[in-house]
């Protein structure tokens, strides 16, 4: 295989495009973010970053509050045209038909349609030249019970999650192994 540098900014893909409610429950936003990640598990925190130039930025800094919404496959449209349009000329919730419901444990809204939902506080804003870091932590996870399995295990493969890659919306596919699968004993057959 022959390799050569690329001039492109492809950088990690595929991401998980996420739609970040935020702003007053009276007025709130919706903007697309495709660079969101975990960063720790105790406490639970993620990261987002957003241009400061967005008309979100202000309302993150202001607030100090989040909601992480996880778009599935019927939410697609939704993605893209809240990552094209911006909350100062137009109200994404009622534009799309969206429902923003109070989030359970910060001053914002959640996206009802969205299956899971991450509840976040700032906890630090690192600027980093085309964009700004917020590190935050998840203080609530709120989930559709119809991603539960009867043991109460999350089902995330129900939930139809997307992905984005090279500026494609993609389905995410079939398992591959489950954690550890690669070291386990087999059992012998019979």
């Amino acid at each position: 295989m022959s390799r050569q540098v690329w001039k492109g900014s492809t950088l990690l893909n595929p991401e998980p495009p996420v739609l970040v409610s935020c702003g007053s429950p009276e007025h709130p936003n919706l903007i697309t973010v495709g660079w969101c990640g975990t960063i720790c598990t105790q406490p639970p925190m993620l990261s987002i970053s957003v241009r400061p130039e967005r008309y979100s930025h202000r309302l993150l800094r202001e607030s100090g509050v989040f909601v992480v919404n996880l778009p599935t496959e019927a939410l697609v449209r939704a993605v893209d045209w809240c990552g094209v349009k911006s909350g100062r000329d137009v109200d994404k919730f009622a534009a799309l038909g969206l429902t923003a419901e109070p989030a359970a444990k910060v001053g914002t809204v959640l996206l009802a349609e969205s299956p899971v939902n991450l509840e976040c506080k700032v906890t630090q804003v690192v600027p980093l030249g085309s964009h700004d870091l917020f590190l935050a932590e998840c203080v609530a996870v709120d989930v559709d019970e119809r991603l539960l399995n009867e043991d109460g295990k999350l089902c995330l493969n129900r939930a139809k999650l997307i992905v984005y890659s090279h500026g494609d919306y993609l389905a995410l596919g079939r398992r591959l192994g489950t954690f550890g699968y690669s070291v386990r004993k087999r059992r012998p057959r019979r």
